[in-house]
């Protein structure tokens, strides 16, 4: 073969290869750029999820029976606000049934009639009851009258005023109406049912059903409406003659009396029914500031 034509052909052997790599490097960048993006690398199990996607422990709410959580402060009340037991510091003085002092140990109710001094006509009823070695109001306090000439220390027949001291309840009671209810023997009264007020005779401050026992007696079934139920308070019982009789816790018209004590008929009704002769009940009659006497 003559030399051109052999130097011609190493070319072209030479030539095919540079060619072929020429070729094969646009293809190889064209598939790099199609190669789809690395995954991004998964987050480490201890990263905490968004803050958007859970909410915080604080707004969990709170279960209403949970025993350690404290209930709402719109709802506590102040500790300050709970009531005080008697005789703690910052309470009222102990009450007047507390003040007692000549009561029967067997004694559980007392009615307590007062009044702000010896000459006055109006004042208070309270009822207690004994509970647990104390003194408990059984109602609010009741307007009361008493005797038109007050209180008195040595009350006479016919002085109009009302025996100071401690006194029991009769064991019956009495009116011109029927039972209201009373724990109480009742007797209703019928024509000729007198209270013996005459000192000149041997049944003086008692019951008596029959004739006049005359005097100042009283008669019963006439007296309305301050007899229509009442009690009888054992002043002078056993009678000495002259010393007064006939005291009664009675209705009352709205004016003093000629000494008997007397409440409204709803507040009288109430102390009957409440009285019990369990209980042993007393009456004390005294101005407010001679009830230590008693």
């Amino acid at each position: 073969m003559p030399v051109d034509q052999r130097r011609r052909r190493a070319r072209r052997t030479t030539a095919f290869p540079l060619l072929i790599a020429a070729l094969l490097v646009p293809l190889t960048a064209l598939a790099a750029c199609s190669k789809p993006p690395p995954a991004p690398a998964a987050a480490p199990a201890s990263s905490a999820p968004p803050a958007v996607e859970e909410l915080p422990v604080a707004a969990s709410p709170v279960p209403s029976s949970s025993p350690s959580s404290a209930p709402p402060s719109v709802t506590a009340a102040p500790a300050s606000s709970a009531p005080k037991p008697a005789g703690t510091s910052g309470t009222t003085a102990a009450n007047d049934a507390s003040r007692l002092r000549t009561l029967p140990s067997s004694t559980t109710q007392v009615v307590i009639v007062k009044t702000p001094g010896m000459a006055s006509t109006s004042g208070t009823l309270q009822a207690f009851a004994k509970s647990g070695g104390a003194w408990r109001p059984a109602f609010a306090a009741m307007p009361a009258r008493i005797g038109s000439n007050g209180f008195s220390d040595s009350k006479r027949e016919g002085d109009k005023t009302t025996p100071t001291g401690v006194y029991a309840i009769d064991g019956t009671m009495y009116g011109i109406a029927g039972n209201p209810g009373v724990r109480y023997a009742y007797h209703r009264l019928v024509p000729d049912d007198w209270w013996n007020e005459n000192s000149d005779t041997p049944g003086y401050n008692t019951f008596s059903h029959g004739p006049n026992p005359g005097g100042p007696s009283e008669p019963l079934w006439q007296i309305s409406p301050q007899y229509t139920h009442l009690a009888v308070i054992r002043y002078n019982m056993p009678a000495t003659p002259g010393r007064g009789s006939g005291i009664f816790l009675h209705q009352s018209t709205g004016n003093a009396t000629l000494g008997c004590v007397s409440l409204a008929n709803d507040d009288l009704v109430a102390v009957l029914r409440w009285l019990d002769p369990a209980a042993n009940p007393r009456i004390v009659m005294a101005p407010s500031d001679r009830l230590n006497r008693y």
